[in-house]
C-alpha cells in the first residue's frame, strides 16, 4: 500500500509545516459558546463524529494562548486570521482521523505499555513525581484529573502508531534526492539593471485634477476604520488570588505527605550471575540450574572480591558477563520483581540468596548506593506555598467563573457589579475589529472583540458575555462609544493621495524605461547589463522571489533567456539568464541536504497517507461553515 502511494501521490517538495494540537489542549474549563445554539453548528465531520463550532473556537484560543505564552513578543492578530483558523480545523480532523484509524486497527496501547510510555517519555516529565506516579496537583491546576490525562495519553500513543509504519519506512531514491537538490542548489550566472521608480519622483507633480481622479478611484483606500471605546474588566487567577494566603501548618502537611516528592530516588549498583532457566523448563532442568547457582553462591561468599571474575566465567547474561556481572546504577521498576527486592534488601558488600526469576537463577552482589536524600522543608517551602496557593485558586476557579458569568449577564448594564464583587479594576481602551499590531492579553483575543462589535453591544450599550480569552481568564466589555467606518474626505488625506500618486506614477515611468531598454537589447544581444550576479535558492544576495523564480525558470536550452520582472512600487528588473554553473556545496554539507530531503520526502508520504485515511474515514470539513466561520474573522 505504501508503494501504491509513494508512485501515484503527487509529493510537495518544499517544507511542510504540520500544525500538530495534542490531545491535552481539548480539555480543561469549557467555553461558555457551548451554551449558546450557534457553538453546536457542525463545521467538520470524520464519520459519525462531529466536530461543532464551539470545539473549534475553543481549540483555536488554546493554540493562540500556547503560543502567546511560548513567545511574549508575538503579535497574535497573525494568528487570528482565516487562514490560521482553517489550520486549527484541519488539526481537529487529522487528530479524529488518525483515532478512527487507530480504533480500526486496534491500536489503543494496554495499560502496562501506557505506563512504560508515561514512565519514559520526556515531553511529559513535568507531570511526574520522582518515583514516576501522576503529579495530582499540577494535573488539577491545569483543568485536568488521571482519567482524562490517561485518555489523552491513550490516544496519543494511538495516533501516533497510526503514522509510525509510513514514516519509518520513508526513504527517498538518490535519482530523486539528485534531481530535487539540484533545484535548490543549481546556479545561474545573471545580468541584472534595476529601473528604481525613486529616480524618476523628481519628473511628477501631480495637478489637483490628478489627485482628484485618483481619490474618486480608489476611496476605499481612504477610509477611517470601524472603532469603539469600550471599558472592560478581567477576572484571572491573580485576581481571585488576592489575599489569599496558605498556613505555615499547610505547607508543613503537605510536605509530610508528599515526602517522596521531594526526596532524590535511590539507585542501586549490583553485580549479578545468572544461570539460565527459562520459566517453561522442566521441574528437572530448574532444579539443576539452582543447584548450580547454588554452588556458585558458595564461591562468591568465600571469596566476595573475586565475584566479578566468578560472573565472567559463569554467568550466563551475555549483557553483562564480560563486565563481570556489573549492571551499573538502576531505580526501583527497571528490574523484574524478585530480582528489585532481593536487592533492596541488601547492604552494600553484601551476598543475596539465591534468587529465581523468569529468567533463572540469580546470586546478586550489592555494589552501591545512591540518592535518597531528602530536600529540607526550608529549601522547598516556596516552591510548597506557590504550589497550595495554585491548587486553591484552581478549586475556586468554576464557582467564580459561574459567578462572574451570570453577573454580566443578569446585570447587562454595567460593570460596576463584577467590579464590586471580585474588586476588579476597570479599564478602558480604543479597539477595532482586529487587534492592532503588537497587542498582547485581553484586548488580542478575536472572541472579545468579535463579541464587543456585536449589535447588542453596539446599539444597546449592553455588557458583553464573559469571554474566555485565555486559561482561566474572563472578560466582559462594554461599549463607551461607537464610531462607524467611514469615507474620509479628501482634504483630510490630500497628503496620502498625492503620495499615492506620485508612486504610481514614478513606478509607471520605471516600467515604460525598463520596456524600452528590454527592446534595444533585443536588437543589440552583445550588449551587457550593468551589474553580473550569480543566483541560486540558496543565494539569493537579497534579490526579490520574484526575480529568483525568473532566473530559474529559463529553459537552459534557450539561454541567454532575456525577461523584465515588474514589482510595482519595488521598481522593475531587467535581466538576462547567461549560463548554468554546478551546484557548489561541501560534500559534507550535501550530504546533510540529502538527509533533509529524505525527512521532506518521507513527510510527504505521510500527508499522503493521512490523505487516504481521512478519505477511508469520510472526513469533511463543512463547506458552507468553514467559509462562514471565515469570513467573520476580519481581514
Amino acid at each position: 500500500m505504501f508503494d501504491l502511494i509513494r508512485n501515484h501521490q503527487r509529493l510537495t517538495l518544499g517544507l511542510l509545516l504540520l500544525l500538530i494540537i495534542p490531545s491535552f489542549i481539548f480539555f480543561g474549563i469549557e467555553g461558555y459558546a457551548r451554551f449558546t445554539g450557534a457553538g453546536n453548528e457542525t463545521v467538520a465531520q470524520v464519520g459519525r463524529v462531529k466536530v461543532t463550532r464551539a470545539e473549534w473556537d475553543q481549540a483555536h484560543q488554546r493554540f493562540v494562548d500556547r503560543a502567546r505564552r511560548q513567545q511574549p513578543g508575538l503579535d497574535v492578530s497573525t494568528l487570528e486570521t482565516p487562514s490560521a483558523r482553517r489550520d486549527t480545523l484541519d488539526a481537529i480532523v487529522r487528530e479524529r482521523t488518525l483515532l478512527a484509524a487507530a480504533a480500526d486497527m486496534h491500536l489503543t496501547p494496554s495499560d502496562a505499555r501506557l505506563q512504560r510510555l508515561f514512565v519514559s517519555d520526556p515531553q511529559y516529565v513535568g507531570l511526574r513525581n520522582p518515583d514516576g506516579s501522576v503529579n495530582r496537583d499540577l494535573l488539577a491546576i491545569q483543568g485536568m484529573n488521571s482519567q482524562m490525562l490517561e485518555q489523552s495519553l491513550r490516544q496519543e500513543y494511538a495516533m501516533r502508531q497510526v503514522l509510525a509504519g509510513v514514516e519509518q519506512s520513508g526513504f527517498a531514491p538518490v535519482a530523486v534526492a539528485a534531481r530535487g537538490l539540484d533545484a535548490l542548489l543549481e546556479r545561474r550566472e545573471v545580468q541584472l539593471q534595476r529601473f528604481d521608480p525613486a529616480a524618476y519622483r523628481a519628473r511628477i507633480n501631480p495637478g489637483d485634477a490628478e489627485i482628484e481622479a485618483y481619490y474618486k478611484a480608489n476611496e476605499p483606500q481612504f477610509r477611517a476604520p470601524e472603532q469603539a471605546q469600550i471599558e472592560y474588566v478581567q477576572l484571572d487567577l491573580d485576581a481571585l488570588g488576592k489575599g489569599l494566603e496558605v498556613g505555615e501548618d499547610e505547607a508543613r502537611r503537605f510536605y509530610e505527605a508528599n515526602a517522596a516528592r521531594y526526596t532524590t530516588p535511590q539507585e542501586r549498583r549490583a553485580s549479578h550471575i545468572l544461570v539460565k532457566a527459562d520459566s517453561g523448563a522442566s521441574a528437572a532442568d530448574r532444579a539443576k540450574a539452582k543447584a548450580r547457582a547454588t554452588q556458585l553462591l558458595e564461591q562468591a561468599r568465600a571469596n566476595p572480591a573475586g565475584f566479578a571474575e566468578l560472573a565472567r566465567k559463569n554467568s550466563d547474561d551475555p549483557g553483562s558477563a564480560a563486565q563481570g556481572g556489573d549492571l551499573d546504577f538502576f531505580a526501583r521498576g527497571s528490574m523484574v520483581k524478585p530480582f528489585e527486592d532481593a536487592t533492596w534488601a541488601l547492604n552494600p558488600g553484601q551476598i543475596s540468596d539465591v534468587v529465581e526469576s523468569d529468567f533463572g537463577y540469580h546470586v546478586i552482589l550489592l555494589t552501591a548506593v545512591r540518592g535518597g536524600e531528602r530536600k529540607p522543608f526550608e529549601s522547598a517551602r516556596a516552591e510548597i506555598l506557590a504550589e497550595l496557593r495554585s491548587t486553591q485558586l484552581a478549586r475556586k476557579w468554576p464557582e467564580a467563573a459561574e459567578q462572574f458569568t451570570n453577573a454580566a449577564y443578569e446585570q447587562p448594564d454595567s460593570l460596576q457589579p463584577l467590579v464590586d464583587k471580585f474588586k476588579l479594576v476597570r479599564q478602558t481602551a480604543t479597539v477595532q475589529r482586529r487587534a492592532a499590531p503588537g497587542v498582547t492579553g485581553a484586548l488580542a483575543s478575536q472572541k472579545l472583540l468579535d463579541a464587543v462589535f456585536s449589535n447588542d453591544a453596539v446599539k444597546n450599550k449592553r455588557n458583553t458575555d464573559a469571554v474566555e480569552v485565555g486559561p482561566n481568564q474572563l472578560v466582559a466589555a462594554r461599549v463607551v462609544k461607537h464610531e462607524p467606518a467611514r469615507a474620509l474626505a479628501l482634504a483630510e488625506v490630500r497628503d496620502r493621495v498625492r503620495e499615492r500618486v506620485v508612486a504610481a506614477q514614478a513606478a509607471a515611468m520605471a516600467r515604460t524605461e525598463a520596456a524600452a531598454r528590454l527592446a534595444a537589447l533585443r536588437q543589440a544581444p552583445a550588449e551587457a547589463l550593468p551589474q553580473t550576479i550569480v543566483l541560486s535558492r540558496m543565494q539569493t544576495l537579497g534579490a526579490p522571489r520574484e526575480v529568483i523564480d525568473t532566473v530559474l525558470r529559463a529553459d537552459p536550452a534557450k539561454l541567454p533567456h532575456l525577461a523584465q520582472v515588474d514589482l510595482g512600487d519595488a521598481g522593475t528588473f531587467l535581466l538576462r539568464v547567461t549560463r548554468v554553473l554546478p551546484r557548489e556545496v561541501p560534500a559534507d554539507a550535501e550530504e546533510g541536504l540529502r538527509r533533509q530531503f529524505a525527512q521532506t520526502w518521507s513527510a510527504a508520504e505521510t500527508e499522503a497517507y493521512l490523505g487516504a485515511l481521512k478519505k477511508r474515514h469520510r472526513a469533511e470539513v463543512k463547506p458552507a461553515a468553514a467559509a462562514a466561520r471565515a469570513a467573520s474573522a476580519p481581514t
